[in-house]
């Protein structure tokens, strides 16, 4: 075989090579467009979240600057969309005064919530000998003395969309459930034992993703 022939060979391989090349990358382009096309449509809601009540086991902030605390939270997430499920992969609730957090972070396990479906969680988060800044300090005494306390439970994640077998990258997801906590003749809690009260706030959280 001639040199001239091996090159004509080489030639075709090379034009093969780059249909087959420029072919996938079409494709792959026209996937792409109809998987934004069809997201457009859909136009994705974030969740819903309600925290249902809220059950104080203890709440001691006699120790200057520390915080010992003990709550069982119970929240509802509920998905909105009749076409798109959400992956809740990673979820960890805990509890802020004045934006400083005064719990430990609890874990909620990862879970699938599909179309229009609802999840409920009770989790505990607690604190043991939490430092609270001074300044904070001094109104969370003030607020226990006066019998109301103001405290939000959050909750801190990430979530993956899914569209028919699509599944979409990490979100971020920023739960904020504010809940007012009594005490003393104010309370409007129910004790239920144990010298622990439950609070039934239905509260509607504000959802940011």
């Amino acid at each position: 075989m001639s040199v001239k022939e091996c090159s004509h060979h080489k030639g075709k391989k090379h034009k093969l090579f780059r249909r087959i090349f420029w072919g996938v990358v079409i494709f792959a382009f026209i996937v792409l467009v109809t998987v934004l096309i069809i997201w457009a449509i859909l136009k994705p809601t974030k969740p819903t979240f309600i925290l249902q009540d809220v059950t104080v086991y203890a709440f001691n902030a006699t120790t200057a600057n520390f915080l010992t605390s003990n709550f069982q939270v119970t929240l509802s997430s509920r998905n909105p969309n009749d076409k798109i499920g959400i992956y809740y992969d990673s979820l960890n609730t805990y509890v802020t005064y004045r934006n400083q957090q005064v719990t430990f972070r609890t874990t909620i396990p990862p879970s699938y919530q599909g179309h229009k479906e609802e999840d409920v969680w009770s989790p505990f988060v607690y604190g043991t000998n939490v430092p609270v800044a001074p300044y904070n300090f001094v109104g969370l005494s003030q607020d226990q003395n006066n019998g109301n306390v103001l405290v939000v439970v959050k909750i801190d994640g990430k979530v993956r969309w899914k569209v028919g077998s699509f599944i979409s990258g990490h979100y971020n997801l920023y739960v904020r459930c504010p809940a007012f906590i009594t005490f003393g003749p104010q309370s409007t809690g129910i004790a239920i034992g144990n010298n622990a009260v439950k609070y039934q706030l239905v509260q509607r959280c504000n959802v940011g993703v």
